[in-house]
């Protein structure tokens, strides 16, 4: 009883599935999924959810494993601009190219990072990778409406009527979805400079606020208008720029405190707006130094 008292009263105690989100091993709703089912121990016994630890006097396990305070994983925050025919998985059972394979063995080798949503095979652009639980628990749940611009390469010539439609919100399985920015480019605003575009070809920007499986190409179709190429530009602030295809670069500090305001908030930062947006800070910053550490991966569960 004295020792839980303890507990209870350091301020340095936190709650376990916090813990272990950022110690990289589960997101805190994967952590509390894991606490659930028994395969955590706080310093001896089957851990219950809500109970706090302090990793500096308390002994964690997970699975038998101790948790240490040397396996503290630094922390990952990437941006690749995930090339054609890639999955955005850690694994994929068919043997396919995936973004962890766009990185060197220091940083996908025993270090917890995956990425942040999903980009299906067939799409390009911008895709976060981290080995942060918090930002990806933050980032993928529904009610934090991150914006994601897009651009967006379909069939035919759209009218004004149905692009209207588009941003109102289509019924998909029964669920309308969220208000969409779209807008028409001049072909040269594409997201494919070296692609010569036909007139039957038509290039629009798209903003969205929600990532529901293929839900792009799915609205496209089913407006009479199919995805010829989709890229992703920009994942809130933080934009693809010239970064080439197939490349990574680490986040900028302002980038990284954008992610966590967005997570610590549930809201969009005061004063985005969506289409080429730049953090204000970005220019004014060096670019943070790749880190390491190690956990588990963790699954993303969104696609675009």
């Amino acid at each position: 009883m004295n020792e839980w008292l303890t507990r209870v009263a350091n301020p340095m105690a936190e709650r376990l599935q916090k813990i272990l989100s950022q110690w990289g091993i589960a997101s805190r709703r994967q952590a509390e999924q894991m606490i659930l089912a028994g395969r955590v121990r706080l310093n001896g016994a089957i851990a219950q959810l809500g109970e706090k630890a302090d990793p500096a006097i308390d002994q964690i396990e997970v699975d038998g494993q101790r948790v240490q305070m040397s396996d503290r994983p630094q922390r990952l925050y990437l941006l690749v601009n995930k090339p054609i025919g890639v999955v955005s998985t850690c694994d994929d059972p068919e043997g396919r190219s995936t973004v962890l394979d766009l990185l060197p063995n220091s940083l996908r080798q025993d270090t917890g990072i995956h990425p942040v949503g999903r980009l299906d095979v067939m799409s390009t652009g911008a895709l976060l990778l981290t080995n942060d639980g918090e930002v990806t628990a933050g980032f993928t749940h529904p009610r934090h409406q991150i914006h994601k611009v897009y651009q967006v390469q379909v069939e035919g010539s759209p009218s004004p009527e149905v692009l209207q439609q588009w941003r109102q919100g289509i019924w998909l399985e029964g669920r309308l979805t969220l208000p969409a920015e779209v807008k028409v480019l001049d072909s040269r605003q594409g997201g494919y400079p070296d692609l010569r575009i036909a007139s039957k070809h038509t290039n629009l920007e798209v903003v969205l606020r929600e990532g529901r499986n293929r839900q792009i190409r799915r609205v496209a179709e089913q407006l009479g208008h199919p995805v010829v190429r989709l890229h992703r530009v920009a994942i809130g602030a933080i934009n693809l720029g010239q970064l080439p295809s197939g490349q990574y670069r680490s986040l900028m500090a302002a980038e990284v405190e954008y992610l966590r305001q967005q997570v610590s908030s549930g809201l969009q930062a005061p004063g985005l707006q969506a289409p080429g947006l730049q953090v204000p800070e970005k220019q004014a910053l060096e670019k943070q130094a790749p880190e390491t550490g190690k956990r588990e991966k963790v699954k993303a569960t969104h696609h675009d």
